[in-house]
């Protein structure tokens, strides 16, 4: 826990370790780097830039005191969008509800006919039929009950069906800023049970309201036309239903809020916790009884704190409970005197006792949805803030498909940082002709992922332009661009699912014959061929059943079979053993073959026949052409591959 007044960043967590950017992968959540798109090292200081771009790094104090929700017409407006596309069938539950409401004051009505004259008289006739007329009606209004509660809830979870997938179309849309600092169990906790509490709000609250509002005016017209003596004692402690609603709906909004994020800290420990990699981190460290202690303090907050909101307002409830008792006390009190002066008869007063908790039960309900709106905007706000974080780099208005291309990639005086203090990349510029093989070289955090990452538009430019065959990507679709870039990273990613499903995640439609061209052409068909189920196998979590130099065999032949023009490797080799870097090396001849392409390698042996070689330092481009040349120049490059090659 932390001090009071201390605060703490709603980002992964840094400790002076080397962070890498990839939240993108939910599975790596349990790093305490963020593992990049291309596993590039950024470094703290490069991190650093990036998590108070906006959207990300918010600061969240210990001691902040919980502001409750404004409610603006616009706010209200936004959430009655929600409401809008099924407003027919809200109408026909409203319908429902008031023949509900009109039936329910029937059986008591019967009730005090049949004291007052069926049974006086001895009419068993009239008895008999009183009887069924109250049956009847308790069958109809099951069934009616039955078909309001269906549409309540058929409009409810329609209603978060349309909210998670706006929600997640939205997340799918924000940059990589965004996912290097969101907590993947706050988004998993905003999109699931943020959402699914909204249900409530038409299924209970809105629902509830309206009931209660018409048994409520129909009940207290039906006792005062019995009579109004009678009515006004029925009805003088309703006002003791209504006076503390207010500040208990406040406490229980804090308690509410507060148990929302400590939901959202579970699910990261259960994401962490429970990922491949985090499995394979707490047994080799031997952390089990850490990573249980962890889990079970935050548990014990979570369950604290829904305890202290199922206990707001106890007390106040344990008051409309005691009122509600002395209510029919009252009614035979002064009923019995009216009855002794015969101004009523006893049958009006049994039926008074009946309707009478069809008078409280809507003013309790009424007294409590001040708390469960309150609770409710508390939801809609979390949501809110999600849906209205800024997408960064999205398609212009006016924005073009990028069909067929040459390949040709030009920078053009191309500034970057994640914030305004510190500059990533400055005054980049050069051109690549289609087909050309291009090798980025420099030390760790020099900036080299991040040229790469521009070209897709994974980052926006600050300053300057990325152009492909002369035009500006950002003049371009995103789909169409992306659709013409393959990236082969250093750690690939694999879904838990059969081989093929993962390769035709690089063409969807791929015939069989296709997908086994491309598995060829990467060296990894005759492996595939060994196992049980062929394609079909399961590779595992992140793909564990299969050995790094497998995996990355698997993301080539995914990557070929997607036939981009332009491909960038990042660091593809650096992991693997000798020999499965020789069958990367051997599937990267037809990857590469007439495509534009980006090499980034620390080791220079993997790049020295490219056409032409960038050194990039601090930033910029300290030195570029072939390998020759720059070791002519007995520069930086020099450097570099006298120190790799020294002595051998």
């Amino acid at each position: 826990m932390f001090p009071s007044g201390s605060y703490f960043l709603k980002a992964p967590r840094c400790k002076g370790r080397p962070l890498h950017l990839g939240a993108l992968i939910p599975d790596e959540s349990n790093y305490d780097i963020i593992k990049g798109l291309a596993g590039q090292s950024l470094g703290v200081d490069t991190m650093k830039q990036g998590i108070s771009r906006q959207g990300i790094g918010r600061l969240r104090f210990a001691n902040e005191e919980i502001q409750m929700p404004k409610v603006t017409k616009k706010m209200l407006a936004r959430i009655m969008s929600y409401f809008w596309p099924e407003r027919m069938k809200m109408l026909l539950v409203m319908g429902i509800i008031v023949v509900i409401a009109i039936l329910g004051l029937v059986p008591p009505i019967l009730i005090k006919n049949i004291i007052d004259n069926a049974l006086p008289q001895k009419d068993m006739v009239l008895l008999s039929w009183l009887i069924l007329v109250s049956i009847g009606t308790t069958v109809i209004l099951g069934l009616l009950q039955v078909a309001q509660s269906y549409l309540s809830i058929w409009i409810s979870k329609h209603i978060i069906l349309n909210m998670k997938n706006q929600m997640y179309a939205h997340l799918q849309n924000m940059s990589l800023n965004f996912y290097t600092a969101a907590k993947p169990g706050e988004i998993i906790t905003r999109i699931t049970s943020d959402i699914d509490g909204i249900q409530d709000i038409f299924n209970t609250t809105l629902v509830n309201a309206l009931t209660s509002v018409v048994v409520l005016i129909s009940t207290a017209i039906v006792l005062i036309s019995m009579n109004w003596k009678l009515a006004i004692v029925g009805m003088i402690i309703l006002p003791t239903f209504i006076i503390p609603t207010r500040k208990v709906g406040k406490l229980r909004w804090k308690i509410a809020t507060r148990s929302q994020e400590k939901i959202s800290d579970l699910n990261q420990i259960i994401q962490e916790s429970f990922s491949i990699s985090g499995v394979l981190l707490t047994k080799i460290f031997t952390k089990e009884k850490d990573e249980l202690a962890k889990f079970e303090q935050t548990n014990h907050e979570v369950i604290s704190l829904q305890i202290k909101e199922s206990l707001v307002g106890r007390w106040f409830r344990m008051t409309i409970t005691t009122f509600i008792a002395i209510g029919p006390m009252l009614i035979y009190f002064y009923g019995g005197y009216l009855f002794i002066k015969g101004e009523i008869s006893i049958g009006s007063i049994i039926a008074f006792v009946a309707l009478l908790g069809r008078l409280y039960l809507p003013v309790s309900q009424l007294s409590n949805i001040h708390i469960d709106v309150i609770r409710s905007l508390a939801l809609f706000q979390r949501i809110f803030e999600y849906l209205d974080q800024k997408q960064e780099i999205k398609d212009t208005p006016d924005a073009t498909s990028l069909e067929v291309i040459k390949g040709k990639v030009s920078f053009e005086k191309v500034y970057f940082s994640y914030n305004s203090k510190v500059k990533v990349l400055e005054d980049i510029s050069f051109s690549v002709n289609p087909g050309m093989m291009v090798a980025l070289v420099g030390s760790s955090g020099v900036g080299k992922t991040t040229i790469t990452n521009l070209i897709p538009r994974l980052y926006e430019v600050n300053k300057g332009s990325i152009k492909i065959d002369d035009r500006d990507i950002r003049d371009v679709t995103l789909a169409s661009l992306r659709n013409q870039i393959g990236i082969v990273m250093q750690e690939p990613y694999l879904f838990n699912d059969t081989i093929e499903e993962n390769l035709k995640y690089g063409k969807k439609h791929a015939t069989e014959q296709e997908m086994i061209e491309a598995c060829k052409a990467a060296y990894i068909h005759d492996f595939i061929m060994t196992l049980p189920d062929n394609y079909k196998t399961i590779v595992g979590n992140r793909g564990i059943k299969l050995s790094g130099g497998e995996k990355q065999r698997v993301s080539i032949a995914r990557v070929i079979l997607k036939g981009p023009r332009i491909i960038i490797l990042d660091e593809a080799t650096s992991s693997l053993d000798s020999v499965s870097e020789m069958y990367i090396q051997k599937a990267m001849v037809p990857l590469l073959k007439g495509r534009t392409s980006f090499v980034i390698a620390h080791r220079l042996a993997t790049v020295l026949a490219a056409d032409r070689i960038f050194v990039i330092k601090n930033g910029t481009v300290a030195e570029s052409g072939t390998h020759k040349e720059l070791l002519k120049k007995e520069g930086l490059y020099r450097q570099i591959y006298d120190t790799q090659f020294k002595g051998k």
